[in-house]
């Protein structure tokens, strides 16, 4: 069995495209089909690229940790990135995003759903929100978070295949 992929990322955006050859690498020595390769390389990106977005790294060391599973057709992909208390925000609105994504039957109708509400929000308050939902949606996955004792954000998805 394969050892589970763990990264240690500094909190730069060119760290992404690092963190998806490394991903993809992985994920294809685990002979993967080529959808899932793709998917789940998807799903450590965006979850990066959140982490870099809304965490906070000043005056802390390191930056994120990415961490892939696998293990018995299940994945599990977490990314992990300090926070403080200016972070609350981002925190409710990421529980309430997933609360909301928890409501539909189907991924595509959330999807669907979220790309009607930005086309009616002025150009200038846009945060889209749909790193997340091509998560659930492309990505096929649950999503959750936690924070730990130190203060720490780890965002998960969990998908079979």
């Amino acid at each position: 069995m394969q050892p589970d992929l763990e990264v240690e990322l500094e909190a730069e955006w060119p760290e992404v495209g690092r963190i998806n050859q490394v991903a993809a690498d992985y994920l294809k020595s685990l002979e993967l089909p080529p959808e899932c390769v793709s998917r789940y390389t998807m799903v450590v990106c965006e979850l990066v690229e959140n982490g870099i977005k809304y965490g906070n790294f000043i005056g802390k060391q390191g930056g994120l940790t990415v961490r892939v599973a696998v293990a018995e057709r299940t994945i599990t992909i977490q990314v992990t990135n300090p926070v403080d208390m200016h972070s609350s925000p981002h925190l409710q609105e990421l529980d309430r995003a997933i609360q909301w994504m928890r409501g539909f039957q189907d991924p595509f109708q959330a999807f669907l759903g979220r790309i009607k509400e930005i086309s009616r929000e002025p150009v200038e308050d846009r945060k889209s929100g749909l790193g997340i939902l091509r998560i659930i949606y492309e990505g096929r996955a649950a999503l959750d978070f936690y924070l730990d004792e130190n203060r720490a954000l780890n965002v998960f998805a969990v998908s079979t295949y």
